[in-house]
């Protein structure tokens, strides 16, 4: 902290007391005509990590760079202080004899946190240090509490992220994380565009909730006195996209889903889709394989990093492994093999597998045996494909099939980050599987998909042959930057309020 601990008071006693002379410190300002809060502009020439990279030519000259002050050193007549920027920290020098009695008496009055705008000539100290030699110094505005304690800073996770404010000029890491973050997407952005691929904007607000396997969020249209939901995918407008003609769409945008909270999920994140006419999986594959390996070299300079603590290697191409084979390598079992629904669920019994629905397909006890022995062991990214239909009520089924559709989930380190298919493009066959989803969600499966007559109608104009893909963008950004928690690359996540 930038003053002592004062004996005998409580933490809140003395936090109160910082408050306090921060606010006496303001009030003397406005008793004197100097409302820091005032001032508009600053003629911001600078940032710190440009004047360290191109010191050679700056070297004397005048800049002027402007920031939170984030340490001070007062030395009797001259003083060094570090000023946080959008880059970085950059040293300011300043002294009495170059500033004036007057301006150096107010500097020696400002506050750690305080935001100041420094003018001068560039130059290194003793140690080598790139510092800005002060020649002016103002006060743009007022911090009014005190940072956290310098040494250990704010590190508890959940202060962290109630506070991301003064976590983000804290803690650099966590600013690096939303930088590569930005990065990222404008990546992605930039790869989709230069391939003919359009960005289009579908409705957040709809009638029904359909697109995923997911429980929504239920809000009310007061004008129209009708329920709405908040989307849980962007899937069927942006498939109405291609029945329009517009070969080659994406949305990057916010979903929410009504579900629970943990290291990999929030209840409202950011996700790609993406859909291309007169393509199939193996084009969603190699377009998956391209924007993974793409932007960790982006933002990484590499496709092969560490995910907590694991070696992950991101040059295509990807291994593809059916979902029946993955399952049956882990546990002997072939659920696709069995002639009844019946044996695939004994079966799951004597794997210990919890038998929630006493109806249970082969293809669901497929899938359930699959998230139970398979995919917390996929570490190097690998495509799982061949999706029993009963999972996959919007995937074309497999040439030959009338059980497996041609969809794929990639896996990395345990975790899902995309899902594709070859779109089913047949609407009665597409109408079908709505009505069995509406069943099953009339026993109670509040995940299940609703009709959606809209789509149905869309589909009955023809949409040619399309392959589609879903991308977490929450999830990408953690495997590419290292991070535990969905909450550490969400600058304001989801949290439950304080009492």
């Amino acid at each position: 902290m930038e003053h002592p601990p004062i004996e005998g008071q409580s933490e809140e006693q003395q936090l109160s007391e910082l408050l306090q002379i921060r606010r006496d410190k303001l009030a003397a300002l406005t008793k004197q005509g100097r409302d820091p809060f005032q001032r508009l502009t600053f003629d911001q020439t600078h940032h710190s990590v440009d004047i360290a990279e191109h010191y050679d030519e700056l070297e004397g000259k005048e800049v002027s760079v402007a920031g939170r002050m984030m340490s001070k050193r007062i030395m009797g007549k001259a003083s060094f202080a570090h000023i946080l920027d959008a880059k970085g920290e950059i040293q300011i020098y300043v002294r009495r004899d170059d500033v004036g009695q007057d301006e150096y008496a107010d500097f020696k009055q400002y506050d750690i946190g305080d935001i100041v705008g420094v003018s001068g000539k560039v130059f290194k100290t003793r140690s080598g240090e790139v510092s800005v030699h002060t020649e002016r110094c103002t006060l743009l505005s007022k911090s009014m509490r005190p940072l956290p304690e310098k040494f250990h800073g704010l590190k508890d996770p959940e202060l962290r992220y109630r506070m991301r404010y003064v976590d983000l000029f804290m803690n650099a890491e966590s600013r690096d994380t939303f930088v590569k973050r930005s990065r990222i997407i404008a990546g992605i952005r930039s790869r989709l565009d230069s391939q003919g691929f359009m960005e289009v904007e579908t409705p957040v607000l709809s009638t029904t909730a359909s697109g995923a396997s997911a429980r929504p969020f239920i809000t009310h249209h007061n004008t129209l006195n009708i329920d709405m939901y908040l989307r849980i995918a962007t899937e069927l407008h942006l498939k109405m996209c291609i029945v329009g003609g517009l070969e080659r769409v994406y949305e990057i945008g916010r979903l929410f889903r009504n579900e629970g909270m943990d290291l990999t999920h929030n209840p409202e994140f950011t996700t790609i889709e993406i859909y291309q006419a007169y393509t199939d999986l193996r084009g969603m594959m190699a377009l998956t394989e391209d924007l993974f390996a793409h932007s960790c070299e982006l933002v990484n300079g590499t496709t092969k990093i560490k995910y907590n603590g694991r070696d992950v290697d991101l040059t295509p191409p990807f291994a593809r492994i059916p979902m029946n084979d993955a399952v049956k390598g882990e546990t002997g079992v072939d659920f696709m093999a069995f002639e009844t629904d019946e044996q695939a669920r004994q079966a799951g019994v004597k794997l210990g597998l919890e038998l929630k629905d006493k109806t249970a397909t082969k293809g669901q006890m497929l899938a359930v045996a699959f998230d139970e022995f398979v995919e917390d062991k996929l570490v190097n990214p690998t495509f799982i494909v061949d999706y029993p239909i009963e999972i996959s009520p919007l995937a074309k089924r497999k040439d030959g099939s009338e059980t497996i559709t041609d969809r794929f989930e990639l896996f990395i380190c345990g975790h899902e980050y995309a899902n594709a298919f070859s779109e089913l493009n047949d609407p009665i066959d597409q109408r079908n599987r709505f009505v069995q989803q509406a069943k099953e969600r009339s026993k109670g499966d509040d995940e299940a998909m609703m009709i959606n007559e809209d789509f149905c109608m869309a589909l009955e104009y023809g949409m040619p042959p399309t392959g589609g893909v879903g991308i977490g963008i929450d999830r990408m950004v953690m495997l590419l930057t290292d991070s535990v928690s969905i909450r550490d690359v969400l600058l304001f996540p989801t949290m439950k309020p304080k009492v």
